[in-house]
């Protein structure tokens, strides 16, 4: 829904006159009808077809920000280097104004292994995958996309930070957080124009559906499968109950969505996002936590996570660290945290005849069997 709001009131609507309630309806919906017909192989499909239209509008964008520009590249990197663009000895400095190198690296670490161990959606698409080599591949295959795709968009920021110094001014009160779709609206050619904001929708929807599939196959497997177990011991299949899920999923968030747009109700959503959001992170020393040790059970684990998230919080509204800091301190306190509530209260732990090493990285070679499968064997012997 926060995807569907943002494009609605920010990207498009902020430089054009299509309504936004329009946009949130339309990219809902288009968003539900595909997810549902397609599942999980026509979200990956269609995100191929989206990323491919993402990078061409973003690399279109590059070209013509900078020959617009008076000067081309070399007035480029004479702003960026005048204005402090670049990395200098002070970007290596721990405590001045703007986050040290080693703290940016440090930070951005903690929070991509949040989005590649907890983020559900990313999740499914190594199940995907017919081996672990081959979500290895795939994971290579996302390096190198993500070694091209970071440097395109940061110099997309620097060539559109010197082409309004120079070339144009923004409009007084801009909000720059819009001004990727104000450049393609108000500069670029209408057929190119169009290409960036196919673009920008394309990039919406590929989120918007995969967390759609993802809610399905929480909802479906953990949660009816988990605590609704068929009786009798029968499979049933979960293709009509999943799209279900997607359906009303779907129309929740639309309305959701629809509801944000008409009441303008951004600073109750931007509080809702701070706080759900200090647990990104702390989720990821959770996954540390049952990756790398033996020791950690759910009462240390949830202490763990809910501590680290209130540590975070601390350090972000009283201490006022900047956002790479806040995750170090996130992870390594949600850890740590963890671990020591962990040790005394080992005996709480609820592991019952489960053979957990497999799932650590002290038993990856050996094969893991589910308790229900275990209790299943034993019971047929």
């Amino acid at each position: 829904m926060i995807i569907i709001y943002l494009l609605a009131t920010l990207a498009i609507s902020s430089v054009t006159d299509i309504s936004p309630v329009l946009i949130a309806a339309v990219v809902g919906v288009l968003s539900v009808i595909y997810t549902f017909l397609g599942g999980m192989e026509g979200v990956i499909w269609s995100d191929v077809a989206q990323a491919i239209i993402l990078l061409v509008g973003a690399a279109v964008i590059l070209i013509f920000g900078i020959a617009a520009i008076d000067g081309g590249l070399t007035t480029v990197a004479a702003d960026a280097a005048s204005d402090g663009k670049f990395i200098t000895a002070d970007n290596w400095t721990i405590g001045g104004a703007a986050a040290a190198i080693p703290i940016i690296f440090l930070g951005s670490v903690f929070n991509n292994l949040h989005q590649y161990t907890a983020s559900q959606d990313v999740v499914q698409r190594y199940q995907t995958t017919d081996s672990p080599k081959s979500t290895a591949k795939s994971l290579m295959v996302n390096r190198f996309l993500a070694l091209l795709t970071i440097p395109l968009f940061y110099g997309i920021g620097t060539v559109l930070y010197s082409y309004y110094r120079h070339a144009d001014a923004l409009p007084a009160d801009f909000n720059t957080s819009a001004i990727v779709p104000y450049f393609a609206v108000k500069v670029l050619p209408a057929g190119i124009s169009g290409l960036l904001i196919a673009a920008i929708f394309a990039a919406a929807q590929s989120t918007i559906s995969s967390s759609l599939n993802s809610i399905s196959a929480c909802v479906t497997v953990d949660i009816r499968d988990r605590f609704f177990p068929p009786r009798g011991g029968k499979p049933r299949s979960g293709v009509g109950f999943s799209r279900f899920v997607i359906i009303a999923v779907g129309i929740a968030s639309v309305a959701v969505a629809l509801y944000l747009v008409a009441t303008d109700q951004a600073e109750t959503w931007d509080l809702f996002l701070s706080i759900t959001g200090l647990f990104g992170v702390p989720l990821a020393g959770v996954f540390a936590l049952g990756i790398f040790t033996k020791r950690a059970n759910t009462f240390g684990v949830l202490c763990g996570l809910l501590l680290g998230a209130g540590l975070a919080w601390y350090v972000q509204n009283v201490v006022g660290l900047n956002t790479f800091a806040i995750s170090i301190v996130a992870f390594v306190a949600s850890v740590v945290l963890g671990y020591v509530f962990s040790v005394p209260t080992g005996s709480l732990a609820v592991h019952a005849d489960r053979d957990i090493l497999p799932l650590t990285i002290y038993g990856k070679r050996e094969a893991y069997v589910p308790h229900r499968l275990r209790r299943h064997e034993t019971q047929a012997h």
